[in-house]
């Protein structure tokens, strides 16, 4: 299934023309996204979702041919074709067309859950899908304002930690949210610059939580705190906040560390 293509104009090529401009709003469902770079590319093959097919440089072609599905279409170009047809330079050499997967629910018996509240930066979604997987969280919960994770941009910063976890965008906000506490027994802690917050190193976590996570600059809606059951923060010198994917990696971090007083669930 390996196509040597030398015409950017070729049909087969669709997918991938003019990927810089096609961003795909994530209140959608279904449809396709686009991988970049060659670990990313990797993960989407051994993720399991459906490739529709593969773009490559022949450089990229030796470095991933043994790891191929015989049965995707694999296009072989030039590095110029490639930039041409993508609408930008693909300085990695490699691309893939996938299948969304289909809708995701927070998983029964889950005991870490990140949830973000209307984060609309991509590399900070991407960022910290990324940090969540890294940190053994279970699922990610989005609020429906939230950027899309599938966009080409967010699944390259997360380094394709997407394909890895069940990210589900909330329809009902903040039903779901509580639910998390309802019906999941997750206590819900969120992240926080307020004074009556708890300093992260005194915090004494609960054995199964949600973080929630705000947007930078307007952190949390102040319904979401109420809702939460605790407020924690990170105590800082000479600054007055971090990024968020920042924040949720120096919090997970946090949460996680061993100590001989934590709660039981």
């Amino acid at each position: 299934m390996i196509h040597f293509v030398t015409d950017p104009a070729d049909p087969r090529l669709h997918d991938y023309r003019d990927i810089k401009d096609a961003r795909v709003a994530g209140h959608g469902k279904g449809g396709k996204f686009v991988a970049e770079s060659e670990v990313v590319v990797r993960r989407l093959l051994a993720s399991g979702l459906r490739v529709d097919s593969v773009l490559l440089t022949a450089p990229r072609l030796t470095a991933l041919e043994a790891v191929l599905p015989s049965e995707v279409p694999i296009y072989v170009v030039a590095q110029e074709v490639m930039d041409g047809v993508a609408g930008l330079p693909v300085h990695r050499g490699c691309l893939a067309v996938g299948e969304r997967p289909a809708d995701a629910h927070v998983p029964e018996g889950v005991r870490r859950v990140v949830v973000l509240e209307d984060l609309v930066d991509v590399d900070n979604v991407g960022a910290l899908v990324r940090n969540a997987a890294a940190f053994g969280v279970d699922a990610l919960l989005l609020s429906p304002r939230c950027a899309d994770p599938y966009y080409r941009k967010a699944i390259r910063v997360s380094a394709g930690a997407v394909f890895a976890l069940p990210i589900v965008r909330a329809e009902r906000w903040p039903t779901d949210l509580v639910a998390l506490r309802d019906h999941h027994g997750l206590a819900l802690l969120g992240a926080a610059l307020d004074a009556e917050a708890t300093p992260l190193h005194t915090f004494i976590p609960p054995a199964r939580y949600a973080l929630v996570l705000g947007a930078e600059g307007p952190g949390l809606a102040l319904e979401t705190k109420r809702l939460c059951d605790a407020l924690i923060t990170i105590p800082m010198v000479n600054a007055d906040s971090l990024n968020v994917a920042t924040a949720g990696a120096v919090i997970l971090d946090g949460l996680r560390s061993p100590r001989p007083d934590r709660q039981d669930a």
